[in-house]
């Protein structure tokens, strides 16, 4: 559907107007811009009595609309010609990460580890295609089956690695040739993750792991999670964890978790900050994980303090000494030391050790610091403590400044705030724009829900090469909203009691929510969506933007590469819902043509030109 405005430009040019006038047009919309900017400045030094806010919102609105206008002019300028679908990667790229390539980046001269480490400025890749599903994969089973039970296909790693991997064959099964089984809670502990869950509880003085909520712990991180075993116990107390994991090739730990619905990004501690701001987690939790803390001057160590919260937890499970050398000469290395010297620079105390299990809790005191000035890790600079967007790691201590230095056991349960909490996140937004966001997302979760359920539920064509499957034949396990703003579509799941947990995306250049998104206790994280998401291919369910292209086109980032990259993390008979103006659906429409979705426009009769573009990715073999 076009607008009249639209239409009238196609009667009077054509379906392609001439190349000279669009630039002419173009030009013409840059200079009325810029005379809107001038005059808005002139009204700002003539009326200084304007509320600033009432001033950004005008210069906020002039820019989105000037975004959806350049959106609609490339619409126009795509022509039918430019419609055709993309064609699909080579078998190679079944399991593509954009950003890590380790030759090329040795190419370019990185090392001492950077090569292992994300440099998108490297990937622009000038072939634009769709990343084929392996030939083995099948649709996930349903959650929380899903979560224990994986089909191999779906994830590159191979039986011969499980069975070299010691401790591995542990915790999983192979059962028959296509599927591999995890311990289930209900059943036997193959692992011992249940006991171990029980031992940090202890080690609080908790009577369970049932009462980490009460010690404040909503949220973990953790640090190369393995199969995500420990991820997966902590899902079924209501804790939201979150694994991060460096990029591997195959036998890839963050892939795995992933494809057991469980939170899971790429992440790693080599040179750069992680994409959270200060003061994020509860708890961070390195079991056996590999991380060297004493090295590079303890500034791995230094970035576990600056995202956990006040009062916050470092767990660290691990031999306190490691062999080094050859066989003939082997020595070995004291681990712990290193650490225990951080941990006191650090203002941690170490509340427990059992056996090789070390637990530290981070200060709530900001004037300790001050007294152990001697120590030798200054405080950050001012402006450090509000984000962070792979920023080098810094050999400073963050958020002594900022007004989220609450303890973690002095904050409310829940995920509603109260009016003082938010006025400690209220840079850019006020409690009333807050509850009404709620309001808003609890409709638009009714609307979404009753709008997909018959569309999940239908009967379904037979898939390539499979029997025909059992009812439900689609389910959605994890949500990637990836402009989430407040949170109020994580907050209205909750609250619908749907078994689906989601991945707060905050682009890098709005107003940054994220603080108060991973306050809630969600998961959440800061991204540039001009660049791939780190993630594995046919990760997530279910894709939902609102506003985000039109945002997006004012940024210049290309949309045919940001289909691709959603093409990519979605899985096959995955859903995306897009939330955005006219022009801007229309050319999404336009575009999910081509990346082969099925894909329909939903007028949401209120009035405006707000539109919802439903899309489905189907499930393509070749």
């Amino acid at each position: 559907m076009r607008s009249s405005w639209f239409n009238k430009l196609s009667i009077k040019f054509g379906p392609r107007p001439p190349v000279s006038w669009l630039i002419l047009c173009l030009i013409s919309l840059l200079a009325l811009i810029a005379v809107l900017g001038s005059s808005s400045s002139n009204v700002v030094d003539s009326t200084s009595h304007i509320p600033v806010s009432l001033i950004y919102t005008n210069y906020r609105r002039i820019k989105e609309q000037a975004a959806v206008d350049y959106l609609e002019l490339s619409s126009v300028s795509l022509g039918v010609t430019r419609q055709r679908e993309l064609g699909l990667c080579g078998k190679e790229r079944e399991n593509f990460v954009p950003c890590y390539n380790v030759s090329a980046n040795l190419l370019a001269g990185f090392k001492d580890g950077e090569e292992f480490d994300r440099h998108c400025e490297l990937s622009r890749e000038a072939q634009r295609c769709l990343v084929r599903p392996p030939k083995d994969y099948k649709i996930p089973l349903r959650w929380p089956t899903g979560r224990d039970v994986i089909w191999s296909g779906n994830v590159k790693i191979s039986k011969d690695q499980f069975l070299s991997s010691g401790s591995m064959t542990k915790r999983l099964m192979l059962l028959e040739e296509n599927q591999i089984a995890f311990h289930s809670d209900d059943g036997l502990i193959f692992d011992g993750v249940k006991d171990y869950s029980r031992q940090l509880a202890e080690m609080l003085g908790l009577g369970s792991d049932s009462e980490f909520a009460q010690s404040g712990v909503r949220t973990i991180l953790d640090i190369n999670c393995g199969f995500g075993s420990f991820g997966a116990h902590l899902a079924s107390l209501k804790l939201m964890a979150v694994c991060i994991a460096a990029y591997e090739a195959t036998g890839s730990q963050v892939q795995l978790a992933l494809e057991r619905g469980l939170p899971a990004m790429i992440g790693n501690f080599i040179t750069r900050q992680l994409p959270y701001p200060s003061l994020s987690y509860d708890m961070v939790h390195c079991a056996k994980c590999g991380v060297i803390w004493g090295e590079k001057d303890g500034l791995n160590l230094i970035e576990i303090d600056r995202v956990l919260k006040p009062g916050g937890y470092f767990v660290l499970t691990s031999p306190t000494s490691i062999p080094q050398g050859s066989s003939s000469r082997e020595k070995k290395i004291d681990v712990l030391t290193p650490i225990q010297e951080l941990a006191h620079k650090l203002c941690w105390n170490l509340l427990a050790q059992q056996d090789e299990t070390f637990l530290w809790q981070k200060t709530a005191d900001i004037d300790c610091h001050s007294s152990r000035n001697h120590a030798g890790i200054p405080p950050c600079k001012e402006g450090n403590d509000a984000g962070s967007y792979y920023q080098p790691l810094l050999p400073c201590i963050s958020g002594r400044s900022s007004k989220r230095w609450i303890p973690v056991q002095k904050r409310s349960s829940g995920f509603e705030q109260t009016s003082s909490e938010l006025e400690i996140h209220g840079k850019y937004f006020q409690p009333e724009d807050f509850y009404e966001d709620a309001q808003v997302w609890r409709s638009a979760l009714r609307n979404y829900w009753s709008l997909l359920t018959p569309l999940i539920f239908s009967d379904h064509p037979k898939r390539p090469g499979d029997e025909d499957p059992l009812p439900p034949f689609n389910m959605i396990r994890n949500v990637m909203d990836m402009n989430a703003n407040y949170g109020g579509l994580n907050a209205a799941l909750l609250e619908e009691k749907k078994s689906a947990w989601v991945m707060n995306v905050v682009p890098a250049r709005t107003s940054n929510t994220l603080p108060l998104i991973l306050y809630r206790g969600f998961a959440g994280v800061l991204h540039d969506w001009c660049e791939p998401f780190p993630t594995y291919p046919r990760t997530y369910d279910m894709l939902h933007a609102n506003g985000l292209l039109s945002h997006l086109s004012s940024e210049r980032c290309s949309m045919i590469d940001l289909f691709l990259e959603m093409d990519r993390v979605l899985r096959p008979e995955g859903w995306v819902i897009l939330s955005d103006k006219l022009g801007a659906i229309e050319m999404a429409r336009t575009i999910a043509t081509q990346v082969r979705w099925d894909a329909r426009v939903i007028d949401l009769q209120n009035g405006n030109d707000q539109r919802l573009l439903v899309c489905q990715k189907p499930f393509v073999k070749k």
